[in-house]
């Protein structure tokens, strides 16, 4: 972004987008292009000289087939500021009872919403799933 001092932020993004331009054997000049800017200013990216912007992130994370959350995963934070998105901590896993609910709550919606054929072929996925499951 014009006119915003870099930081170790852009440095740790840069060092990620190089690693992984590396491990895909892109060169910079291709990358580059396919950003229609200079190698050389690809480089001042990669280097956290200057901060890249969120349009080329995107196109650069298609084109390594990495996902954009990658680049930010384990970055150095400069404040206490939690932001929801990239920085939330992953969800615990739902334990057996609160898969009980979910099941309860998702059998109430049918049994309120779905047509009787509907809620036979519910039944009938749900058998085959369960049978899948344990053999």
């Amino acid at each position: 972004m014009a006119g915003q001092k870099t930081d170790q932020r852009d440095v740790y993004v840069g060092q990620r987008i190089a690693e992984q331009r590396r491990k895909a054997s892109l060169t910079q000049r291709r990358v580059a292009q396919s950003f229609g800017m200079s190698a050389a200013q690809l480089q001042k990216y990669e280097k956290g000289t200057n901060r890249i912007s969120a349009v080329h992130l995107d196109i650069f994370s298609r084109m390594t087939g990495v996902p954009m959350d990658y680049f930010f995963k384990g970055m150095p934070r400069s404040d206490d500021f939690v932001a929801p998105g990239f920085s939330e901590p992953d969800q615990p896993t739902l334990g057996e009872g609160s898969l009980k609910g979910l099941a309860e709550i998702v059998g109430r919606h049918i049994m309120e919403n779905f047509s009787e054929e509907a809620r036979r072929d519910v039944a009938a996925a749900i058998r085959a799933l369960e049978s899948k499951l344990s053999g």
